[in-house]
């Protein structure tokens, strides 16, 4: 690709620009759906566009293109350069600013040890369809469904600051659902592992059949429990429910263009001002958040991100302290940082890329003999939770309530009997601050989260977040009605 690459660079430059990219992104797709005892869909869908993305007088131009040839992305640079022109003539109280970035030249691969569009399609079904056959076999299972889904991305950047950039990303997102019915009560119990970026051998290993049974088994159970009580209690959180949590009242608020009030469409701005950094308690002394876009089969490591930056790792929380935040070239410039640390991705070859959630999770407490029965054994009256479930947080990201998947009444330090139609609320800071007990390393696991939405238009972006099973004193619990 690199003469279109060098081609739409040097009418860039001669535009005077004083930053320019161009990112081709082709993207391959997989799905295979099964609902009770049929094969609803299989579809695999190819996409293949280009960018073109220019800075001139503080304003920008974008625009994009599916037809290859040296006229259209002539055409297309050209019209980045218009638009860009036209933007300028506007005026703006910060005129837009890229910060400064080593140039690479690099190819990367992410983890793939089975190539998932080299399986057959009728291994995948068959797969979904004994699993779907195992749940509905099972007493009082009405419904379930299973979806295998694979993303394969290349993407390939190159910019005005020498960087030129060829990387390819596998994803592999498994998703099951029992639904049971007892009477006239009727819930759900989901087998949430996430996604990861993996090949078909991350399916492999999570062995969907063989948790089968165990999630019809406790959607049966959740229809017989009793609901929610309604008071002030501790609570244990299991990996996958805190993925959601932290998701929502960690990743979002620190999002730079949220703190900036750039970001107000449907996820909300920030409580947080970036005058907070190395001053707000966000939690307890032991609540450590690292953002590592690094991580091995983390759903954001994408090696170098849309801004053509190096992905890194760093803390974000320590010692339940804020000290960075998640960036971008165009923001840091504005708070006064020299350098992006990574986060600016976009979802597609025809969206402008923007500030994104990273790879970001809690890190396991320090004490690695402790363990999940210890958190519920300091416990008198509480809450133990298993899984996503429903939520909802206010616009700036500061008080929520989230419910689960699974829940379980403990007394007495012991797990009690099942509940169901849980949900706690808190206010962010008073949450991660009442944290008081953290499992060790041994029980730390990774969440990928394939569906996070925002901006305007819509853009869905992956990320992964993890933590070990925590405990939390003094939240308000029931109340709320789904």
């Amino acid at each position: 690709m690199k003469e279109y690459t060098d081609l739409a660079l040097d009418i860039a430059q001669k535009a005077g620009v004083s930053f320019a990219d161009i990112r081709f992104v082709e993207e391959r797709q997989n799905r295979v759906y099964v609902e009770r005892r049929s094969i609803k869909l299989i579809d695999e869908t190819e996409s293949f566009g280009y960018c073109v993305r220019v800075l001139i007088n503080g304003a920008w131009g974008f625009a994009s293109n599916t037809h290859l040839s040296k006229d259209e992305v002539a055409r297309t640079a050209e019209l980045a350069i218009t638009i860009a022109k036209a933007s300028a003539k506007v005026p703006k109280d910060e005129p837009a600013l890229m910060a400064s970035e080593k140039a690479y030249v690099d190819t990367c691969k992410g983890p793939c040890g089975e190539d998932p569009f080299s399986v057959p399609n009728s291994e995948k079904a068959e797969l979904l369809l004994d699993t779907c056959n195992t749940i509905l076999d099972m007493p009082n299972i009405a419904m379930t469904w299973g979806l295998l889904q694979f993303i394969r991305t290349h993407r390939i950047i190159a910019n005005s600051d020498g960087s030129y950039l060829d990387m390819t990303n596998y994803f592999a997102n498994p998703m099951l659902s029992a639904i049971a019915v007892v009477g006239n009560e009727s819930q759900s119990r989901d087998y949430q592992v996430g996604g990861r970026q993996a090949g078909f051998e991350y399916i492999r290993e999570i062995d969907i059949l063989g948790n089968a049974k165990k999630i019809a088994k406790e959607a049966v159970i959740k229809c017989n429990a009793e609901k929610c009580p309604t008071g002030v209690m501790d609570l244990v959180l299991d990996p996958d429910h805190l993925a959601l949590t932290m998701h929502e009242s960690v990743g979002h608020p620190t999002e730079l263009d949220r703190i900036l009030g750039w970001e107000a469409n449907m996820a909300g701005r920030s409580f947080i001002k970036h005058e907070d950094v190395n001053k707000l308690r966000y939690g307890s002394e032991i609540v450590n958040f690292t953002v590592n876009n690094e991580l091995e089969g983390g759903l954001g490591s994408w090696f170098y991100d849309d801004d053509g930056t190096k992905m890194q790792k760093f803390p974000i929380i320590k010692d339940g302290i804020l000290i960075s935040l998640g960036t971008t070239r165009e923001t840091v410039p504005l708070i006064g940082w020299k350098r992006s640390n990574g986060c600016c991705r976009s979802d597609g070859f025809n969206r402008f890329p923007i500030n994104r959630i990273p790879n970001l999770y809690m890190e396991p407490g320090t004490d690695d003999s402790v363990t999940p029965e210890d958190l519920v054994a300091g416990v008198d009256k509480g809450i133990y939770i298993e899984g996503m479930g429903s939520f909802s947080i206010d616009q700036m990201r500061n008080n929520f309530q989230f419910g689960g998947d699974m829940f379980w009444m403990i007394e007495n330090g012991k797990k009690a009997k099942p509940l169901k139609l849980v949900t706690y609320q808190a206010q962010t800071t008073q949450f991660w601050n009442s944290c008081d007990g953290i499992a060790g390393k041994d029980y730390w696991k990774p969440h990928g989260v394939m569906n996070c939405g925002k901006g305007e238009p819509m853009q869905s972006m992956r990320m992964t977040h993890g933590s070990s099973y925590c405990r939390f004193r003094n939240i308000n619990v029931g109340g709320a009605k789904l």
